[in-house]
């Protein structure tokens, strides 16, 4: 039997004396879809940056599947078959959108830096770059610096790097945040088609993204999770209701309630 794709052991996070993460234990199966939501400030993204290494934990364990990954630095988790976006756009703003694309493609390829290696030999890695590119409608744009993308295609960007890493399990922070409706929608289509095969975890404000996406969700308040399930159990839990979803439960489309 394989062990989860992602599990939290008991995980705690303070700053100081205060307390954000009190106590999180949370497993995710291989090739699910999980959501985690929450209220502002309830550490949602803190989570995320414990996870993913960026924050070292106060206490507990994170595991990747079934490898202790707490104490590793990023580029060792990344490297282990975690890869992550961020809620602000994390790009390289001076290189081009094939050049972002082609630094993860590199590393998941098995190419390390090399100064004296002319890229451009490198068959394989140019095909998958245009692969991804094209897959995420950006392929157009692939010499323009990404600073020039319009915000939408910044993140459509992040995310294109985000799986160009070949990892196995995708965390994306509020990928549809600042989006249009259609842009939101654009978003989603290209989210579900990166998660095929691989397990997602995401954050997200949007409802009705999260639960056209997501097999299960966690609603996090105040650092520790009140509950997890399939959507519509969140969306009866009397609990997440008071606690973060109120009436928009009502009028969330999706699975039924």
């Amino acid at each position: 039997m394989h062990p989860p794709a992602l599990k939290l052991v008991n995980v705690h996070k303070s700053f100081g004396p205060a307390k954000i993460i009190q106590g999180v234990n949370l497993e995710i199966a291989r090739g699910e879809r999980h959501a985690i939501i929450g209220p502002n400030g309830a550490g949602k993204s803190t989570l995320f940056n414990l996870v993913s290494g960026l924050y070292s934990l106060s206490d507990g364990e994170v595991q990747l599947n079934g490898a202790v990954i707490s104490g590793k630095k990023p580029f060792q988790i990344n490297r282990m078959g975690l890869s992550r976006s961020f809620q602000v756009s994390n790009i390289f703003a001076n290189m081009t959108v094939r050049e972002n694309v082609r630094c993860g493609v590199l590393y998941s390829m098995g190419y390390g830096y090399s100064f004296w290696r002319n890229i451009g030999n490198l068959k394989e890695v140019q095909e998958k770059t245009a692969h991804i590119l094209e897959d995420v409608g950006l392929l157009d744009k692939a010499n323009l610096p990404a600073s020039l993308l319009p915000y939408a295609d910044q993140r459509t960007l992040e995310i294109a790097i985000t799986i160009a890493g070949g990892a196995e399990v995708i965390m994306l922070d509020e990928p549809t945040a600042g989006m249009s409706h259609s842009e939101t929608d654009r978003a989603v289509e290209l989210i579900e088609k990166a998660a095929k095969g691989k397990t997602l975890l995401i954050v997200e404000h949007d409802m009705g993204v999260v639960f056209g996406l997501a097999d299960r969700i966690s609603v996090l308040v105040y650092g520790e999770i009140i509950a997890t399930g399939a959507p519509s159990e969140i969306r009866g839990d009397p609990r997440v209701r008071e606690a973060y979803l109120g009436e928009e439960a009502d009028h969330i489309e999706g699975e039924p309630a």
